[in-house]
């Protein structure tokens, strides 16, 4: 008899989808629960995910490796939990008693992209409390953009804490970012929006998913997207179309720029007696200088008087200096990419662009997101800079229908950054090359943990502690990771299925699937109402196997590493306690009512300019207190003050010598129905997709004798692998789009897998690099590669070997 009509979630990406299950005979389905904040619709994984946890290749005992690393069979022993755990725990302790703990390396899957959400915080808090700095978790690849990059503008993640207000926005702009297959909350979210009349703006190379109901489509060359944005920022100032108000208060768009050295004037140049720290503006009704103090209320400065344009010849203590305000400098800087010059590199019309900006403008408030279109990018924060200086414009952040940072549920944070010291966060890789980059906030790069691993450089990397992460697959260079890995002295991996990244490991630890094990999510994001819940997923079968929860893994090692007084003693739900005790809700309510907990929580708007307990504005957490659209950060590291765009490295353009031979940009793009790389042998999902896809446009294959679903070859410098053509009208004749992740057979439809290396292989990532990566992120440009497309004559069965 079925068990009808749980409460539930989906965790299998960043939409969190609120559903209701139905379990009979060990088996559940899911349907959408409209009751629940993101519960309006369920994508095909989704109702996929019973078959993806009773699938028969599930991993569901621990095993260790008995054949050398690079043999073509591991010879994978069957162990018990206590042998696999004791042993991982003496190796990775005598390798940090050894080498230092940095030595070891933790990774994890993308919370974005899978369940490992449910317990991140806690594997962070475990490689905190452990000693390392080295954390890899995609941040490179899809998460720098949308919650890093835009620290260096707002303070904070815009987006990615503040979230679209799409419930109250006019305008939406989606940048990068498709949510009908990344965020399904999202899409149903504004398909509502658009229903009431609110405008839609996407930029993309692809016209997928919402964009066919935009108001404006933006056909980007991929790569180019810092271009487009300072083009569209240039047109809404040259018009007056940004919020002067917002602009003068609570930007730097005032603040005077020193001529001789480009940094911003201080109080203390004008006079040895000044604070040094306090900024200086030019007040345009009593034509002096006026200092701005980022501590105090300024009530008493004309903020309404203060310049944003001239050049203003400035007394110091020292001699007159030339100096002019942020936003003049911007200005100018944006005039200079005009829609005229920004349509010959983008491929967008001058007119498109023009028409954009007075849609961002007339049809305000805006909300916006961007998702990793933007992130595998060699130039991604320069990208996401120049987006960040646009919305700015707008005067919407943290307003009403704007990008608000909705009211959370108190919590204890659980992720232990107070465990490592300073000294030993300094030792993260790629700190000292990229200062300003993912190792400044606590996670490294892929090609950093490769580097140390093979290169010793800036020390040698000897272990790898995964959870669910894909290197090999997820990151370019596929080759050159697998060399990283079989370089290792011990790598121990947590997982559901069998990839290449864990063919590489030494002890192979199997992990529960979605719904057979609890999951905490405090706040759901998308609204106040979504970030008011606490739900406690309860499990709706039981554990296959010995499978364990990722969660008691991490604190079942914690134990075995001398680690359980950080770990509440090795007690899971002691950790849940201690980390809902500010919010005053129990585990006892949220295993009682499996719908969860909703506290009546409101939004506060505009907290900038709330003041705190100093009776001060609070501002922006930014070196000015203002949102930056001039960084004087971003001039001591060398890089550029103002958002800039940079030519795509390997481009037509930037590498005029491969042109000839590759006359194709290559892009790529996520599909509905797999969580990134995993999940190619499950039917349900394979029958919609059952083959590794190229889309290209119909005069583009027609020139290389390419019909529709003809097997094709695509060659990059790095050589070549296989895909099945898609004709798409919509694309630019010279952009082609790929996808990555393709390996895995699926037997139950006799269909093929694909050698994740050498001849025959679909794995897109391995002819892709990761350099020449962007200079501050290391974002690897996957993105925007030369490529070529030649139709394959004949394709026989692919072999499905994974090494």
């Amino acid at each position: 008899m079925a068990t009808s009509d749980i409460a539930t979630f989906c965790p299998l990406c960043v939409s969190r989808c609120g559903a209701r299950a139905d379990v009979s005979n060990g088996q559940f389905t899911l349907r959408p629960d409209p009751g629940h904040p993101t519960g309006r619709a369920l994508c095909i994984k989704g109702k996929s995910a019973s078959d993806i946890g009773s699938h028969d290749d599930r991993l569901l005992y621990p095993m260790r490796r008995t054949a050398p690393k690079g043999a073509s069979d591991p010879g994978w022993e069957r162990i018990s939990w206590d042998e696999a755990l004791d042993t991982a725990a003496e190796r990775l302790l005598a390798i940090a008693d050894e080498s230092g703990a940095e030595s070891v390396v933790f990774s994890a899957v993308s919370p974005s992209t899978s369940a490992i959400v449910d317990s991140l915080d806690w594997i962070d808090r475990l490689r905190h409390a452990f000693g390392t700095p080295n954390m890899c978790v995609y941040m490179e690849l899809c998460g720098w953009g949308r919650y890093l990059a835009s620290i260096y503008t707002y303070g904070d993640a815009v987006p990615g804490k503040y979230m679209p207000d799409l419930e109250r926005a006019e305008c939406i702009l989606f940048w990068g970012y498709n949510p009908s297959v990344s965020r399904l909350a999202h899409a149903t979210a504004t398909a509502a929006a658009l229903r009431r009349g609110a405008k839609l703006i996407v930029v993309d190379p692809r016209r997928a998913g919402l964009a066919s109901k935009a108001a404006h489509w933006l056909r980007v060359r991929p790569g180019t997207d810092a271009a487009l944005a300072l083009a569209m920022t240039g047109v809404m100032i040259d018009r007056g179309w940004f919020d002067e108000a917002f602009v003068r208060r609570w930007t730097n768009a005032p603040l005077l720029i020193r001529s001789d050295n480009g940094r911003f004037l201080r109080a203390s140049d004008l006079s040895s007696s000044e604070a040094g720290d306090h900024f200086v503006a030019w007040d345009g009704t009593a034509g002096q200088p006026v200092a701005l103090d980022p501590r105090a209320n300024d009530a008493s400065v004309p903020h309404d008087q203060l310049a944003l344009f001239g050049t203003f010849d400035v007394p110091t203590h020292l001699g007159t200096v030339p100096c002019r305000p942020a936003f003049d400098l911007v200005a100018e800087h944006c005039r200079a990419m005009s829609p005229t010059v920004a349509e010959a590199i983008t491929t967008v019309p001058a007119a498109q662009i023009e028409a954009a900006a007075r849609t961002l403008w007339e049809s305000r408030p805006v909300a916006y997101y961007t998702w990793s279109g933007l992130e595998m990018q060699d130039g991604a924060t320069q990208i996401i800079r120049a987006i960040n200086q646009l919305y700015a414009l707008t005067g919407c952040i943290d307003a009403p229908g704007g990008n608000v940072l909705f009211e959370p549920v108190p919590t204890n944070p659980v992720s232990g950054v107070e465990l490592l010291d300073d000294e030993q966060r300094a030792r993260a890789l790629g700190l000292d090359e990229r200062p300003l980059g993912p190792a400044r906030f606590g996670f490294i790069t892929g090609e950093d943990f490769y580097t140390a691993a093979l290169d010793a450089r800036p020390y040698r990397a000897r272990a790898l502690v995964g959870f669910g992460a894909n290197l090999l697959m997820a990151h370019g260079d596929s080759a050159r990771g697998r060399a990283a890995l079989r370089s290792l002295d011990f790598q121990l991996s947590v997982d559901l299925f069998m990839n290449p990244t864990i063919e590489q490991a030494d002890i192979v630890l199997p992990a529960t699937a979605a719904f057979e094990a609890e999951g905490l999510k405090v706040g759901f994001e998308i609204s106040q109402e979504a970030q008011s819940l606490v739900q406690l997923r309860h499990p709706l079968v039981p554990p296959r196997g010995e499978a364990r929860p990722d969660i008691q893994i991490v604190f079942d090692l914690a134990s075995r590493l001398g680690l359980a007084d950080r770990f509440f003693g090795g007690d899971v739900d002691a950790g849940y306690r201690h980390l809902l005790e500010p919010s005053g809700i129990t585990l006892e309510q949220l295993r009682a009512d499996p719908a969860g907990v909703r506290l009546p929580l409101e939004t506060r708007h505009r907290k900038y300019a709330e003041p705190n307990g100093s009776g001060v504005p609070a501002g922006f957490p930014t070196p000015t207190g203002r949102v930056e659209l001039y960084s004087e950060t971003f001039l001591e590291h060398g890089e550029p003050p103002l958002a800039t765009f940079v030519e795509p490295a390997t481009s037509q353009r930037s590498r005029p010598d491969l042109a000839d031979e590759f006359p194709l940009v290559l892009t790529c793009a996520k599909s509905l129905h797999f969580c990134e790389t995993q999940h190619r042998g499950i039917g349900t999902l394979r029958s919609r997709a059952p083959d590794p896809e190229l889309e290209l446009h119909p005069d583009t294959a027609a020139a290389r004798g390419v019909g529709p679903r003809d097997w094709v070859e695509i060659a990059t410098p790095m050589g070549a692998v296989r895909a099945r053509a898609v004709l798409n009208s919509n694309l630019d004749p010279s952009v082609v789009v790929g996808q990555h992740g393709w390996y895995e057979p699926c037997e139950e439809l006799d269909l093929p897998g694909h050698p994740p290396f050498g001849p025959g292989s679909a794995n897109l990532n391995l002819v892709l690099s990761q350099t020449p990566s962007d200079p501050i992120s290391g974002s690897s440009p996957l993105r925007a590669q030369v490529c070529e497309v030649q139709r394959l004559a004949e394709v026989g069965d692919v072999a499905v070997a994974h090494s």
